[in-house]
């Protein structure tokens, strides 16, 4: 993929979607390719926090962790030209989906249930799977989040069995055609 630098553009990317589904690989390559500032949510809110997202839920609870995450995105849509990799969850909350709006194009990266499980199945770093990894759970956890992510979405981009590169050159195709540089 040749680099291309779109610096000065006048919004953000937000990549949603369900946990291992790429959004992490997706904003790294979109850093690196096109020359945008890369952030990681859930990273952010850890550093904000001065702890682990797993810490979060066990002393706070999730709603408290969802609200970091519209707190976080009320900041983020006063900035422009960043790569946002949202938390699985983020979606689910309608505020969070009216902030990522304000400014940004929301592009829903999609995974089978099975290569979810390929990619998280050695980590504890996801609350909601933590004695649920299994493929079964997260089909039923992927098919009640559907609805959100799907309406949510400005873009819905496949991911498996297909290279970084590929799928971010899809992504600038589906959004140049659409005409979100005017």
């Amino acid at each position: 993929m040749q680099k291309t630098d779109l610096k000065g553009i006048s919004y953000n990317i937000y990549l949603i979607g369900f946990m291992g589904c790429g959004k992490s690989t997706v904003s790294r390559c979109f850093c690196k390719e096109y020359g945008m500032e890369q952030l990681e949510m859930d990273q952010q809110i850890e550093k904000e926090e001065g702890c682990t997202i797993p810490e979060i839920f066990a002393r706070k609870g999730e709603n408290h962790f969802r609200s970091l995450e519209t707190g976080l995105l009320k900041r983020l849509c006063l900035k422009d030209n960043l790569i946002v990799s949202c938390g699985g969850g983020t979606a689910m909350r309608e505020c969070n989906v009216q902030e990522m709006k304000k400014n940004g194009i929301i592009v829903l990266l999609k995974a089978s249930p099975e290569t979810v499980y390929a990619r998280v199945k050695d980590t504890h770093s996801r609350p909601l799977l933590e004695g649920n990894m299994n493929v079964e759970y997260i089909r039923t956890l992927m098919e009640a989040r559907r609805p959100k992510y799907e309406e949510a979405a400005d873009i819905s981009v496949d991911t498996d069995g297909r290279g970084v590169s590929e799928i971010c050159r899809e992504i600038m195709n589906k959004i140049e055609s659409r005409d979100y540089n005017e």
